[in-house]
């Protein structure tokens, strides 16, 4: 499956009846880390499920990849694109709630950037990796 860059978040949730219509809730994760913004408009792709038994093996799977990298196994989850200490180069383009810079790599991955402005391009160390974002510590500003 081909993933597009401008991918934003990656999620999973259950479609619920609402009255007469069926909704797709965001996690709160998705609006606290700048992802996605509440009153703006999305596309959305959804992908169906696994059947029980193909659910319960993928787990056996990821538990096993998680605990044991060795064994070559791969994860079905998307792994985030960065690792920590590595070195990036990335232009800020938004400041989130808390006023750290948001910068976006690829799939949409965000790293915050404490202490950047919009528009700046700076060279960051990752620093901590999360499913979803990273934080990115500033070693050289403007490059």
């Amino acid at each position: 499956m081909e993933i597009s860059d401008k991918l934003l978040c990656l999620f999973s949730a259950d479609v619920t009846l609402k009255g007469d219509e069926y909704v797709v809730s965001v996690p709160r994760r998705e609006i606290d880390t700048g992802s996605v913004e509440p009153g703006e408009t999305y596309r959305v792709a959804l992908i169906s499920r696994e059947t029980e038994e193909e659910s319960d093996d993928e787990q056996t799977a990821t538990t096993t990849t998680q605990s044991s990298t060795s064994t070559g196994s791969v994860s079905s989850e998307p792994q985030p694109p960065v690792e920590a200490g590595e070195i990036r180069y990335v232009e800020v383009e938004d400041i989130g709630k808390q006023g750290d810079g948001i910068a976006r790599v690829e799939r949409g991955y965000v790293i915050i950037v404490p202490g950047a402005e919009i528009g700046e391009r700076v060279k960051v160390e990752i620093t901590e990796v999360k499913s979803n974002f990273a934080v990115g510590e500033i070693i050289e500003e403007e490059f």
